[in-house]
């Protein structure tokens, strides 16, 4: 069977799923996406390992499974979604360590997490995308999808994020914006150094 090689699209919450969120993936040659339903903290980790801006005071549970593995000479190299079973994606983690290879099993969203501390390739196989992916109509649509960061979802949702009303930050310096983001992180209010963020950013792009 032939791999296929995906992106994280992004991360949204889930109207279906009470507490969960739906992680989707993107082909990267190809026009399908793949939405898995996702656990809270693990939704959160992945979010700020993308994250440029936001950096945890203390390391989390997969920062803290990279600084061991970084200690010990153990890198990921990739993370393949092998299995589907009643709505479950299966994966595992192939490690290296020392020229010798081993195959982990794991939790998809832990799989992720960590792939993207290591910087590893995400795969799943090809009749997985049949039977899971979500087609986009074409090339021209999957692009205007990527720039605005959309996706529809079949049975996961249709979100819509709650969002600061547009005088919220209007007090503030783009200073003390920086100020705030900073001690929002340091005391893990991770949510609200995420609006922070975007209010910078959307200054910073005028």
């Amino acid at each position: 069977m032939s791999l296929v090689r995906l992106n994280i699209k992004g991360i949204s919450y889930s109207q279906t799923h009470t507490g969960a969120y739906a992680l989707v993936l993107s082909e990267v040659d190809g026009t399908r996406t793949l939405p898995i339903v996702i656990g809270a903290f693990e939704a959160q980790s992945i979010a700020i390992s993308l994250e440029k801006e936001i950096k945890p005071p203390r390391p989390l549970t997969h920062d803290l499974f990279k600084n061991f593995a970084d200690r010990f000479h153990i890198v990921i190299t990739q993370v393949i979604i092998h299995k589907l079973v009643d709505g479950i994606f299966y994966s595992s983690i192939i490690c290296q360590r020392d020229g010798i290879e081993e195959i982990i099993d794991t939790r998809t969203s832990d799989a992720i997490a960590l792939a993207t501390r290591f910087n590893a390739p995400i795969y799943t196989y090809e009749n997985i995308l049949e039977k899971a992916g979500v087609e986009l109509k074409d090339k021209e649509e999957k692009d205007r999808q990527l720039e605005a960061e959309e996706f529809e979802l079949p049975q996961v949702i249709e979100v819509e994020k709650p969002t600061e009303k547009k005088s919220s930050y209007d007090q503030y310096s783009l200073e003390e914006l920086h100020t705030k983001l900073n001690d929002a992180v340091s005391h893990e209010n991770y949510e609200y150094a995420a609006n922070l963020r975007d209010e910078i950013e959307k200054r910073s792009s005028k």
